[in-house]
């Protein structure tokens, strides 16, 4: 039967962007690349970015963020652009958030806003999901009165563009903490879960490499070349969250288990960090880190700051680990009379310079990532055979490379750094036989 030749697909939300500039002298953006990078997160929400512009803002506004006057300006312009949705890429207060939408006549989302709603649509599996509605709910929170229903779709699960599947915003706050409260009982069984795979990973001799960096810098593309996986790789943000296992091969034949995690992104929400802490406790725990870097672009330096900061709330400062390796991708989209000082910069850094879409560089990568796996020496220790309590605390605290049981005793090969060795040999002294031949 023919259809009527009547287009039903839903028309695009026309959007304008803000990004407000509070004049900040020791920012490490400038105010365009901020409303450059804003607009590409609209994008990604397939929102038709009408028009972007820069608010100059000397004082803030505790009922507006915006001065009044701006306010007005920007409500005439998106009459005139016929925008549906506002979005502003800066943290609003809920009283801000509801006064703009009344004076525009709109419905607004604030950065964080924003954010959470692309992590929303990325996630896949049950744990993401999971992840994803607990920062939510923890943002929506003291903002349940939503006033813009004429923008609503009719779409289960969550979302701010979404509409009436979203059972939480219209729950009273009691349902909503207790929901919350079940969210991070169900996420305190993820990490459980998850501290025991990651203990019998340990068991086997196969060290974990974990890559961080900055949305988009083109984690996922390394990802598969050195793994031979498929893993979705699109020059979006965000395009992967959940984290993913592969076989990594080394470049002297030794396997590895590479652990590919969520970008991360300039004022990433605290309400993500926390609820993906589960995930990020692949980094904390991983004998190797990777951290990419997009060296193509002029973004690069401020983007590196952005992933430190984020490292710091779960524990990795950048400063003085000996275990992490920047690894400065997309060094093929270098003009070609800058790629050799890039390289040299590089190698002044201890860095390494590669290409994810050639493979130039990964060789030099392979081979330092197996460097930094044996950086720690290899000690062999006498136990007793029925000494599990041992045992299992040099699989928790080491690399086991070795074991061998001989009746009553069990000699145990294992790589421990300084500062492990020495509370190994205080719970258990003379256990220690000697240093393994190199």
């Amino acid at each position: 039967m023919k259809t009527s030749g009547v287009d039903h697909t839903t028309p695009p939300i026309g959007a304008l962007v803000i990004h407000p500039d509070h004049g900040r002298g020791g920012a490490t953006r400038t105010a365009p690349e901020r409303l450059e990078e804003a607009v590409g997160l609209a994008v990604s929400l397939d929102l038709d970015v009408r028009r972007a512009l820069v608010a100059p803002l000397r004082t803030v506004s505790p009922a507006s963020l915006l001065g009044s006057g701006k306010v007005e300006e920007i409500g005439q312009i998106r009459r005139e652009l016929g925008a549906d949705v506002v979005v502003i890429d800066d943290a609003l207060s809920p009283v801000q958030q509801r006064n703009l939408e009344r004076a525009w006549d709109a419905k607004v989302i604030d950065r964080t806003g924003l954010i959470l709603e692309i992590f929303g649509r990325r996630a896949r599996t049950g744990e993401g999901r999971l992840q994803v509605e607990l920062a939510r709910l923890d943002y929506e929170r003291s903002r349940l009165v939503r006033t813009w229903t004429h923008l609503e779709r009719q779409r289960g699960g969550f979302g701010f563009l979404g509409g009436p599947g979203e059972s939480q915003i219209e729950a009273d706050r009691r349902l909503l903490a207790d929901r919350i409260v079940r969210l991070k009982a169900d996420l305190a069984d993820v990490r459980r879960t998850r501290g025991l795979q990651r203990q019998g990973r340990k068991r086997a001799p196969h060290p974990i490499v974990a890559l961080v960096g900055y949305t988009n810098a083109g984690k996922s593309t390394l990802f598969n070349r050195l793994t031979g996986a498929s893993v979705m790789a699109k020059a979006m943000v965000f395009a992967t969250l959940d984290p993913t296992l592969r076989q990594l091969r080394l470049a002297d034949g030794r396997s590895a288990i590479l652990s590919d995690t969520v970008g991360f992104i300039s004022d990433l929400p605290h309400e993500l960090v926390e609820a993906f802490r589960a995930t990020l406790d692949e980094v904390r725990e991983a004998d190797v880190i990777l951290h990419v870097r997009d060296i193509a672009t002029g973004d690069s330096e401020a983007q590196s700051q952005d992933v430190a900061a984020v490292l710091e709330e779960i524990g990795i400062s950048l400063e003085g680990e000996r275990r992490i390796l920047e690894v400065w991708n997309k060094i093929d989209l270098v003009p070609p009379g800058a790629r050799e000082d890039v390289i040299e910069r590089a190698v002044r850094r201890g860095a390494v310079a590669v290409s994810s879409e050639t493979g130039e560089g990964f060789g030099d990568l392979t081979a330092r990532v197996a460097r930094l796996i044996d950086d720690h020496a290899e000690h062999i220790f006498e136990l007793r055979a029925g000494d599990g309590e041992a045992l299992a605390w040099l699989y928790r605290h080491g690399r086991v490379t070795d074991r061998h049981e001989s009746g009553e005793s069990l000699t145990v090969t294992a790589r421990l750094d300084a500062q492990a060795l020495g509370r190994f040999e205080q719970l258990r002294p003379g256990a220690r036989a000697a240093l393994a031949a190199e």
